[in-house]
């Protein structure tokens, strides 16, 4: 091969999170029954499909998981995490959006990967809120828009 040596590009997965937010309190979720992170506090979140944008994964995962529509016009960034899962050590990139307005109340939708679905104080998260998603919501308050967590 002329001593060259191809280097494989490795693979990041992505996925978006939703922030809603209504009276200083944001929409969480309890995982439930998931094989990650049971009983932690998230939000309404998913992995993007191949194919799909990352907005048209948050429109999917809101109606999936909240039962809720969202005009992609309404989503926009608010946080980049470059994350290194504990797990399962592998590069994920989440990204945060935040819902200006949507169509329906939330409802858990999915009762099979979440016990509870609720509104909680923005300053009052549970002490079981998935690491991440509380280190997101910190940097999120103090006006950071890209951060890097489990490195």
């Amino acid at each position: 091969m002329n001593n060259i040596i191809k280097k494989i590009r490795h693979t990041i997965i992505p996925a978006v999170y939703l922030i809603l937010e209504r009276d200083n309190k944001i929409l969480m979720i309890r995982r439930f029954n998931t094989g990650h992170e049971d009983g932690k506090y998230s939000l309404v979140a998913g992995h993007v499909d191949a194919g799909e944008t990352f907005i048209q994964t948050m429109v999917r995962e809101a109606a999936e998981e909240a039962g809720i529509q969202i005009a992609p016009v309404d989503l926009y960034v608010v946080h980049v995490l470059h994350r290194l899962s504990p797990v399962d050590a592998e590069e994920r990139v989440d990204t945060f959006f935040k819902a200006r307005a949507w169509v329906g109340e939330p409802k858990n939708v999915e009762p099979n990967k979440c016990d509870d679905m609720t509104w909680i104080d923005y300053d009052a998260l549970p002490k079981n809120t998935v690491p991440w998603v509380r280190f997101v919501l910190e940097k999120i308050k103090s006006g950071i828009f890209y951060s890097e967590f489990g490195w």
